[in-house]
This record gives structure tokens, sequence and C-alpha cells, in this order.
């Protein structure tokens, strides 16, 4: 089945966000549930962004702020554990960046082209307090 454009629907159609039953919906993961065709879920919009977040696990305290605060729900966490970022639906806002408390962050923005790897091995170092 072809995805419809927003011009291509009917006045007053009904849109489901999942297909078939939906009745332990929130006690479901994620990426395992069954999104309509039709529900924003299932598009990417990573070719919208310039900047991308990038996720270093050293120095995550798993304070689940960046989750919290995240509009695009592009923060992936299992067991209360921070594990990446969903980068088909994150549109590259910052809020996570900004949410982070960690020192440095465990979260920065980078151009889209960068490689992981290496902004990683380049992290910034802790800022030391002033005596």
């Amino acid at each position: 089945m072809a995805k419809k454009g927003w011009d291509e629907f009917e006045i007053g159609a009904m849109l489901r966000t999942f297909n078939g039953k939906i009745d332990d919906i929130a006690g479901t993961q994620q990426q395992d549930r069954d999104y309509s065709e039709n529900s924003s879920y299932t598009a990417s919009v990573a070719d919208w962004r310039l900047i991308k977040p990038i996720f270093n696990k050293d120095y995550c305290i798993d304070c689940q702020f960046c989750w919290v605060y995240c509009p695009d729900v592009s923060i992936i966490s299992r067991d209360k554990k921070l594990i990446g970022v969903d980068m088909d639906h994150c549109k590259g806002c910052g809020i996570c960046v900004e949410a982070c408390p960690t020192n440095p962050k465990s979260l920065l923005m980078f151009p889209e082209q960068a490689d992981e790897e290496s902004e990683i091995a380049n992290w910034p170092k802790k800022d030391e307090k002033e005596a």
C-alpha cells in the first residue's frame, strides 16, 4: 500500500495511529508497535536535520532528563538506561543537550555529516571548578 500525502485524504477521514488492537499499547516498546501507514511515526524526518545529537555513554548518569524533554520521543531508553537516539525521528532541536546535567554533557550537537566515533574520541573534558 502506497503512503498517501496529506492532500490525498478525504475531508473528515479517520486516521488511525495503530493497526489492530491497542489494548496494551502503553506496555509495548515503541519499535514493537504496529503503526499504521498513515501515522507520522512511519515517516523519517532525518533529512530535515542540519545538526544531530551524539550520545557519549561514558558521561551519562541515566537521569532520563533527555528522554523526558525530547519533543519527538527520539531518545531510546530501556530499563531506565539511555541507549541512544532514534535518528529517523530526531529533528535536531537540541533540547536533549540543554536538559543534560552532566559535566561534560553526555549529549552534544554536531553537524549532520559528523563522524560519531571521531567526535566521541575528541569529547570535551570535565570543566574543573575554580578554587
